[in-house]
């Protein structure tokens, strides 16, 4: 089959899909989300989501994929966005950039025929389509040019399109076609004219629902060609201080005469610094007049560099459907349309969370569960944390308690003062020392030190994700102030709580320390064991731990396994069933992962359920790291898969506020029927990388065994021990390995 047809047929088939989705977009349309609504748009009618060269955020920019993806995952009034290039022959091609070489194999196809132009008065180096015809550039192939994204798709042989294959794409799913001229001039010095190639599109039937560029005489020539019904023309406004080649004003400048720029467009698209400025530090400043002042003008306003895998204000907590919302509903206005690499997200923000409310019902039964309280955003277990937590929407807020060498019990993300506090820089530093029970490598424990000693260290915030340079909420790294488990229970008066209780046994007989008698002396004086107290969670990864907690029914006992496993032995669930009324997995544990792909789905869930034992996961964060590559960089999509694909009962997160917002969208209430709602299938994006580039087979994930979960009774201070002995005698005081 040569290459050409069977480019044909990829086509033809995604069209015929599209066409059939399409017919249920347009079924849920006029009834669906985000349409009953007064918007504060222009025309007052719902924000457009355009997608920048397709889900480019995914696939190589403008290839097959990436349109057919964006149309997949988008509302029903989707934008597809394609940067127009010219090539030797006068052909349109939809290409990011002017260069061929970053984004395509061009270099190795014609290797050695890189060539100088003048590109804005700038000497540039590199392979441009205007040395190519049609035909020579059938032979190159599209990879992705932006290094932080996965490069497994590079080998897929993904070609190049025309404008008219793109147009074709975005008729068949009734889309529209944003064609943006960025470099008009440069093929003008080339002898090739853009102006024509419109012109011919419409020969052609080609229908252009917008045309934007940053130069004014281009502009102004084309207005007489195109319908302001059918096509809007749209000024698109580059960095203040560059300047418009044709009037020799900087862009700046020019945004300053509205009424200027209403004689030759319709509208404007600018970066979003323009609309939400940031400081030199990531956070947000007042918004300014433009959007408003544009309207009143006349003008629609857009809104580009909505990305997801680039850091954006910090106000926003990682989050990019947080950050489409301060454009669309803000309760002050909302921009005409939002271009993004990742379609998804502005399509759910506009359909599914905007104009939700500070009281919006749920729409799903899941239980949110903090992580350390809201510790994306705040130093972990800190007061801060937790009432940010609480205010988030959290149900359930956690404290992992720790003791201190006088044996108070404290609320603190870990045994090690080194992971969440900076003991590193103070008095204590002396006291690091290695403990191979606990941990690998040196710590400074919790145990070494007093109370009032604790009390005087300074948090820090957790930057799980440091290694990417991503860092959390740097304003308030060292912000708040730590809780005995005493005051957190007074703190977290209202909502029900989880403790979770590690590292008993070591500290029973190494340092003399009870800390579940701690535990419970805190929870009766706290009144928690009275009728009508909030639910008690008692969490730990030792059934030696929880069965302390056997008689005390009103607690509940989560048992949490602490390794990744794809499905559990009957008679192993049955020994849990003994000791813990639910169960606490990784996000692994449900759908596992390969090189940030997912690759299929476990039986772990089903199986633990299938006892009635409800499931909860951990952990959900925001950051697009955490997510593999088919969550699409978003925490709403990953969520969703976990809470509707999975059915799991609880979800366990840093950013508590990303997940109640996900339990009120009101597109839970039509299923999975809208192409944003639909759910990820694991597998399916793994299966469309080129056997060349696939990532190692990961190894099978063992089966939770007997062996795994089955422990010896807890001792006690004095050395006896602290609960009944078990059927299975006694055994480690740590749990076996899990063994496949």
């Amino acid at each position: 089959m040569t290459r050409n047809l069977w480019y044909s047929m990829a086509i033809s088939r995604v069209l015929v899909l599209i066409i059939l989705q399409n017919s249920l977009i347009a079924s849920l349309s006029d009834s669906g989300p985000g349409t009953k609504r007064d918007w504060k748009t222009l025309q007052g009618s719902s924000p457009l989501g355009i997608a920048r060269g397709g889900f480019s955020g995914i696939f190589p920019d403008s290839s097959l994929p990436a349109y057919s993806l964006a149309l997949n995952t988008s509302g029903p009034n989707a934008i597809l966005w394609c940067d127009v290039q010219l090539t030797k022959d006068g052909a349109g091609i939809c290409f990011p950039q002017l260069k061929l070489d970053n984004a395509t194999d061009i270099s190795i196809v014609y290797p050695g025929k890189a060539r100088d132009y003048l590109v804005n008065e700038v000497p540039t180096r590199g392979w441009f389509s205007v040395d190519y015809d049609l035909n020579q550039l059938k032979n190159v192939s599209l990879v992705q040019g932006v290094y932080s994204r996965t490069n497994k798709f590079d080998g897929s042989k993904f070609r190049i399109l025309t404008v008219e294959a793109v147009a074709e794409l975005a008729q068949s799913s009734s889309a529209g076609l944003w064609l943006n001229v960025q470099h008009e001039t440069f093929f003008k010095q080339q002898n090739l004219s853009t102006e024509s190639f419109l012109l011919s599109l419409s020969n052609k039937g080609v229908s252009v629902s917008y045309i934007s560029s940053p130069d004014v005489n281009f502009l102004r020539r084309v207005r007489s060609n195109f319908s302001p019904e059918a096509t809007k023309l749209i000024f698109r406004i580059l960095e203040q201080n560059k300047t418009d080649p044709s009037t020799n004003q900087t862009y700046g400048s020019l945004l300053k005469n509205l009424q200027f720029i209403m004689t030759f467009a319709s509208g404007i698209l600018v970066p979003k610094g323009y609309i939400w400025p940031v400081d030199t530090d990531l956070y947000l400043q007042p918004y300014t007049s433009l959007v408003l002042d544009a309207h009143e003008q006349g003008l629609q306003v857009f809104v580009s560099q909505l990305t997801n895998d680039i850091p954006f204000s910090y106000n926003f907590s990682y989050d990019p459907v947080a950050e489409c919302l301060s454009f669309i509903d803000n309760g002050a206005f909302s921009v005409d349309g939002l271009v993004s690499d990742f379609p998804v997200t502005p399509s759910a923000a506009i359909n599914c969370f905007s104009g939700l409310g500070e009281n919006a019902t749920e729409q799903v039964d899941i239980l949110v569960i903090s992580k350390y309280g809201a510790s994306g955003d705040y130093p972990a277990c800190t007061d801060i944390a937790y009432n940010q937590a609480k205010s988030d929407g959290a149900d359930v807020l956690d404290c992992p308690v720790q003791m201190s060498k006088d044996g108070i019990p404290f609320c603190l993300s870990s045994i090690d003062l080194l992971e969440s506090t900076t003991v590193a820089d103070s008095k204590f530093k002396n006291l690091a020392t290695s403990i191979p029970e606990i941990k690998y490598g040196s710590g400074i424990y919790t145990f070494s030190l007093t109370w009032n000693e604790i009390k005087t260290l300074t948090p820090a915030i957790l930057n799980p994700y440091e290694k990417y340079i991503l860092f959390r909420n740097p304003k308030f790294k060292n912000s708040g102030k730590l809780l005995t488990l005493s005051d957190f229970l007074s703190l977290a008066k209202g909502s029900d709580i989880l403790i979770s209780i590690e590292n008993a046994a070591y500290l029973v007989q190494k340092q003399g320390l009870s800390v579940t008698s701690a535990v419970l002396d805190a929870l009766r004086n706290a009144g928690y064991d009275k009728p009508g107290s909030n639910k008690v969670m008692i969490q730990s990864t030792h059934s030696s731990v929880l069965k302390i907690f056997k008689d005390k029914s009103k607690y509940e006992r989560v048992y949490k396994v602490d390794e990744n496993i794809g499905d559990a032995l009957d008679s192993t669930v049955e020994d849990i069933k003994t000791f813990a009324d639910s169960v606490v997995i990784g996000k692994a544990s449900v759908f596992p992962e390969t090189s940030a792909f997912v690759v299929n789905s476990t039986n772990t869930i089903t199986r633990l359920q299938s006892f009635n034992l409800p499931v909860y996961v951990e952990t959900f964060s925001n950051e697009f790291v955490s997510q593999a590559w088919d969550y699409y960089s978003d925490a709403f999509v990953e969520i969703h898969s976990y809470v509707i694909g999975a059915k799991v009962k609880g979800i366990i997160t840093d950013f508590p506020k990303t997940a109640d917002r996900y339990r009120k969208n009101r597109c839970l209430k039509q299923g999975n029927k809208a192409p944003y709602m639909s759910l990820v299938e694991p597998g399916k994006l793994l299966k469309q990388v080129n056997i060349e580039y696939l990532p190692p087979p990961a190894p099978p994930l063992p089966v939770l065994i007997d062996s795994n979960v089955t422990e010896a009774p807890l001792p006690s201070v004095s050395g006896q021990i602290q609960s009944v002995g078990t059927t299975h005698g006694l055994k480690a005081l740590a749990s076996a390995p899990i063994t496949t």
